[in-house]
């Protein structure tokens, strides 16, 4: 019997995509581009965020 993932609310400001390179479009000395890595402040690079009843709880 197939095992059931767990369901976990998806982020809802980066759309469970919470980690994104991104091309500054300038080349460093070795002529490779020069990117940046950005993570959600929202779930801080999870994708994912904690059910209501867990904050509830934590008196947020």
């Amino acid at each position: 019997m197939p095992q059931r993932a767990q369901n976990t609310p998806v982020c809802r400001d980066c759309d469970g995509f919470a980690a994104a390179a991104i091309t500054t479009g300038t080349r460093n000395r070795d002529g490779s581009r020069t990117t940046l890595r950005v993570t959600c402040r929202a779930c801080k690079g999870t994708g994912h965020t904690a059910p209501a009843a867990i904050l509830a709880r934590a008196g947020r």
